[in-house]
């Protein structure tokens, strides 16, 4: 099993942005328990964060090609607007992806209930707090 694990705009700044909704662990922390989860249960994994939106595509692109059976994206801000990358969630329509929201974007601002990259993916997971990658990936690999 081989999984991508793609963070949005300012996904780089956990535990230093908004810790009240996002908490206190660091982008950091993050990559290194989504590591060794993939580690013990000998998932393959690649962790990439991108503020950008064009390199965010390209990565999904490359998933395409290099045999990545899984995707697990937080588009960040993206999320409610970003039809370029959800274009390019759908081009990839043989790999399963799931959209992880490390809050529960349902309950904030009005905004942050549309997700148009939730559509063309095979499930999302809102307001479990880091563990959401975890469960992302439990999913993927079921």
């Amino acid at each position: 099993m081989k999984i991508l694990v793609i963070n949005g705009p300012n996904l780089n700044f956990l535990g230093i942005r908004e810790k009240n909704i996002y908490g206190n662990e660091n982008y950091e922390y993050l990559v290194n328990m989504i590591n060794e989860y993939c580690k013990s249960k000998n998932i393959e994994v690649e962790c990439y964060q991108s503020n950008h939106e064009g390199a965010i595509i390209d990565k999904i692109q490359e998933a395409y090609f290099n045999g990545t059976d899984g995707i697990v994206i937080n588009p960040g801000a993206y999320t409610h607007y970003s039809y370029a990358i959800r274009d390019a969630l759908a081009s990839v329509s043989h790999i399963k992806k799931i959209e992880v929201h490390i809050s529960n974007v349902n309950e904030r601002e009005e905004f942050r209930h549309i997700s148009v990259t939730e559509p063309v993916c095979n499930g999302q997971i809102v307001g479990q707090g880091l563990k959401g990658y975890i469960m992302a990936i439990d999913m993927l690999n079921s």
